[in-house]
């Protein structure tokens, strides 16, 4: 599903990256570990095609990402990658179902049909009675379960998620956990996962382990 081969990123005269090399499978669910300033995001930045490397290639659903124009890989993002951030980053004059389907409209697809789906996802997630309650109105375990549904509104084949219950206080993020791997169990998505609660990368089907920009542990 996702293959990335000596990966570097340098900013300025820093290599954030040392020439990471990873393969993750479909449907699996994997976390990215290690301390602060170890290159975590950086990694899941340009795993998710958001950031390019210095050098080095990323491969997803074996399309190599480096060889697409912009226009063509905003629609590959679109349409195969769903994202999940500690901050939501949900717009906030928009309902929940509204910031759910909004990412299948801009895919082209019709309205009515965006809704239902987008309404199916917020029941699974428990959210079925918030569909016109607009963010500030939402607690941030509930915020954050309208950025899964969301990320999911797509299909999308490979979710990333970056710290997603760093913002969320014990219960809601052991909620959340389970919340991942069920939706894995339904949907087949692979999970690639930022995260400094141990729980939560020890439920993980692996752990990958990264400190100063390097892969050091790889373990099921």
């Amino acid at each position: 599903m996702i293959i990335a081969e000596n990966i570097v990123k340098k900013i300025g005269d820093t290599e954030i990256l040392k020439g990471i090399s990873l393969q993750i499978k479909a449907s699996e669910v994997v976390s990215l570990v290690g301390p602060s300033g170890a290159g975590k995001s950086t990694l899941l930045s340009i795993l998710g095609t958001l950031d390019k490397p210095t050098s080095g290639k990323v491969f997803i659903d074996n399309q190599e990402i480096a060889k697409m124009n912009e226009k063509k890989l905003a629609a590959f993002r679109n349409a195969n990658i769903g994202f999940v951030f500690q901050f939501h980053h949900l717009l906030p004059e928009f309902t929940a179902l509204e910031n759910v389907f909004i990412p299948a409209l801009i895919k082209g697809e019709k309205l009515k049909e965006a809704e239902n789906r987008a309404k199916k996802l917020l029941d699974r997630v428990g959210l079925s009675h918030r569909y016109h309650h607009k963010p500030s109105e939402l607690s941030g375990g509930e915020q954050q379960r309208v950025a899964i549904a969301r990320a999911l509104i797509n299909h999308p084949k490979v979710v990333f998620a970056d710290e997603p219950t760093g913002n969320l206080d014990s219960h809601n993020a052991e909620a959340l956990h389970q919340l991942f791997f069920e939706l894995r169990q339904e949907f087949q998505q692979t999970f690639v996962i930022v995260t400094h609660n141990e729980h939560l990368a020890q439920l993980a089907d692996r752990t990958i382990h990264i400190v100063d920009g390097k892969i050091v542990d790889n373990t099921l």
